[in-house]
């Protein structure tokens, strides 16, 4: 299925403004489907009189009247004519006779989607009839808002020029206040005044100053100035951003529209929801990421305290194997360090293992014995892996590119290290090899007692569950290591 742009360029809303427009209609449209309580579909004409639907949208307040999937559907002839009329002379037009052709009975209103003066596209407002009961003021109201916004759409006012972030927005049902041009309000809903009642306001909502009811209702004077001048934006013709009212006890999020459809009376739309428990958790998980990554900062600094410690003591040995063996749990512990380092920036419990590995690299040549003779490069790319696999798995590759730099070029010899990275399916496939001097003619992996590869076995084999080997390059000269670490290789979503 192509993308919302996409089709909208097939269709006449061909001009970057003109796409834009659509694309925030349709990303705030669930709003006005659910006060009309009817299916929206956006059309736009093609060529030879056929018309194209582009985008559909079904109301969470009332039963649907197009169960299927409008999303593709042409129309033309008869169908099509209220969209020509519409298109062409710029006005809403409702249909005569209810259609009785579906599984329910239907009105359609098509109202023309207009832009710097320009009709881009129509918009097809079905209502089900299958529902006849007495209207109560709640849905009469509802009514009533959605007709005015539907009169700003074809008037090019509504939707806002600032996309809005439909996910975070109030939803009708969770509360609803209708303000005049005055600022007061002429209805609230039930839930609306259930979110004003736990901010702390006793008193009613209707009549009342609703700006000045908020900002009473504010802990935060500066805050509270804030919102009321939020909602006088909204009664003034502009679109503010939506925001939370902090009261004492909870917490209300807030979002003003202004209603000012052409012939009709000015005044504002507010919608509230109750984000208490939301903001709890919100700030219950920064407070938790921030003490994570507080401790992976303190980890860091304390690893490379003791790998100092270790470096001091190192330089005072005059046994070399000794020695030798503080210089290799250095670079053990700065290997470690360098992972927490990179958990101790991060927002989320993932390593770049790229971003470690090329800090890694450059440390060989100053850890090793050999000196920097062997030159070790990166092939491919890691991605990011859970810190649970990356610590484990950067201190493996480390154990190994440094037994290939000790061990693979004697006497100093310069050479070549390449760790490369690959995927196999779902599998993460890491070959390090080398062009050095190969391995002995009875080597056996499975039998090799060396410190660096009793690491490796237990890291990879233990703890990743992955798959060791070890042999010759494929060109026969050099060792090459290949670790499997099944799953590893899995894209994050």
């Amino acid at each position: 299925m192509s993308s919302l742009s996409e089709r909208l360029n097939r269709g006449s809303a061909s001009s970057p403004s003109q796409v834009d427009h659509a694309r925030r209609l349709v990303a705030d449209w669930q709003l006005l489907a659910d006060l009309a309580f009817a299916d929206l579909t956006l059309w736009v004409p093609l060529q030879n009189g056929r018309w194209w639907c582009v985008a559909q949208v079904r109301p969470l307040t009332a039963p649907t009247s197009q169960p299927d999937d409008l999303v593709g559907a042409e129309a033309s002839g008869t169908a099509a004519e209220p969209f020509v009329v519409a298109y062409r002379e710029g006005r809403p037009v409702t249909e005569g006779e209810p259609d009785w052709s579906g599984a329910s009975p239907r009105r359609r209103e098509v109202i023309p989607v207009r832009h710097d003066g320009v009709v881009v596209a129509v918009l097809a407002k079905d209502t089900n009839l299958a529902v006849t009961r007495s209207p109560s003021t709640l849905e009469l109201t509802y009514l009533d808002i959605a007709a005015d916004l539907c009169l700003m759409v074809s008037a090019g006012t509504f939707p806002p020029q600032k996309l809005q972030d439909a996910e975070m927005s109030p939803r009708v049902g969770d509360g609803l206040v209708r303000i005049d041009a005055e600022g007061r309000a002429t209805y609230a809903s039930p839930n609306a005044l259930s979110a004003y009642r736990r901010l702390g306001l006793t008193g009613d909502l209707v009549g009342a100053d609703l700006a000045e009811m908020t900002r009473a209702a504010t802990a935060d004077r500066v805050a509270g100035e804030a919102v009321a001048a939020g909602i006088a934006a909204a009664v003034d013709g502009r679109f503010p951003d939506p925001t939370d009212v902090e009261g004492p006890a909870a917490t209300m999020f807030l979002r003003a529209l202004p209603l000012q459809a052409p012939g009709g009376p000015a005044g504002a739309l507010v919608l509230v929801r109750d984000v208490t428990d939301v903001r709890r958790r919100d700030r219950a998980l920064m407070t938790k990421d921030a003490t994570i990554r507080e401790i992976h900062h303190r980890v860091k600094n304390n690893l490379q305290t003791v790998a100092a410690l270790l470096r001091l003591q190192a330089r005072r040995m005059t046994e070399p194997a000794a020695r030798a063996a503080l210089e290799e749990s250095v670079r053990r512990v700065a290997s470690i360090a360098v992972v927490h380092d990179t958990l101790a920036g991060s927002r989320e419990d993932v390593v770049v293992v790229d971003d470690v590995l090329d800090r890694v690299l450059p440390m060989l040549g100053d850890l090793t014995v050999v000196g920097p003779a062997a030159r070790a490069r990166r092939v491919g790319e890691f991605g990011e892996l859970p810190a649970a696999t990356a610590t484990p798995l950067v201190m493996a590759i480390t154990e190994l590119l440094q037994n290939a730099a000790e061990h693979a070029f004697p006497d100093g010899e310069p050479g070549a290290i390449e760790l490369v990275a690959e995927r196999d399916g779902d599998d993460l496939v890491v070959r390090v090899r080398d062009d050095g001097m190969g391995l002995p003619a009875d080597f056996d992996l499975a039998a090799s007692d060396g410190l660096g590869l009793q690491i490796v076995r237990t890291l990879i084999s233990g703890e990743l569950g992955g798959e060791l080997e070890m042999g010759p390059t494929a060109a026969g000269s050099g060792t090459e290591v290949v670790l499997t670490l099944p799953g590893a290789g899995r894209p994050r979503r």
